[in-house]
């Protein structure tokens, strides 16, 4: 089937890469991506979901998930110093400083000037909407942003791929995800998309092309 929509992925796609993001906090606060990421473990176990679903999801706020962030940051590394941590204020705190990637911000424009809509898919949480769209910069030109904070769902699961075809009035079959991570790529697949994943912005360039201009 002809490619009908191509749904980019936004944090370590359209923004910098993961490992990027932790760096830069990391010198910002002096908080290490392992500690984060444990500490993330800690808040989401009582909850029985995945370490980045509490906010993804919004079964916390970011207050809320920020207070047990800190707490759980100081059970496992006692002595901690958090003072330059602003968790009330996270999202802000965390995509200061950043852009977009510019490579996959020009392949989205080309998507869109190819006659095929491009779209964002992703797992994100309230209150960084507008830290992130103000980063991406794409607010006039996406066709869908599908958001899992705001419809309950979040990649992996199939039913946030057929919900985002459904709002998009295209096939599952016409459907691309640009995505880092593998999981998301292999269940967009068993949803009946076709998945690229993301490892290098020019070879994600390279592959999107193929797909839409497939006669050259």
């Amino acid at each position: 089937m002809t490619t009908q929509a191509i749904w980019f992925d936004f944090g370590g796609v359209l923004s910098p890469s993961i490992a990027e993001l932790y760096r830069v906090y990391e010198g910002k606060t002096g908080v290490n991506r392992q500690q984060m990421e444990a500490a993330m473990h800690e808040v989401a176990r009582p909850l029985g979901v995945q370490f980045q679903a509490p906010i993804e999801l919004a079964l916390m706020t970011q207050v809320q998930w920020g207070r047990a962030m800190s707490e759980a940051l100081r059970k496992l590394n006692p002595g901690i110093d958090l003072s330059r941590c602003d968790f009330d204020n996270h999202g802000e705190q965390w995509f200061a400083d950043h852009e977009v990637n510019p490579h996959m911000f020009e392949l989205f424009h080309e998507v869109k000037a190819a006659g095929v809509k491009a779209a964002i898919l992703t797992n994100n949480t309230v209150e960084w909407e507008t830290p992130w769209r103000r980063m991406v910069g794409l607010d006039d030109v996406t066709d869908c942003i599908i958001d899992s904070c705001k419809v309950g769902l979040r990649k992996p699961d199939p039913r946030i791929f057929a919900l985002a075809a459904r709002e998009l009035g295209v096939e599952d079959q016409g459907c691309v995800l640009i995505d880092d991570v593998e999981e998301n790529c292999e269940a967009a697949r068993a949803a009946g998309w076709q998945a690229i994943h993301f490892r290098d912005s020019l070879e994600v360039r390279d592959a999107v092309r193929a797909l839409l201009y497939p006669s050259r």
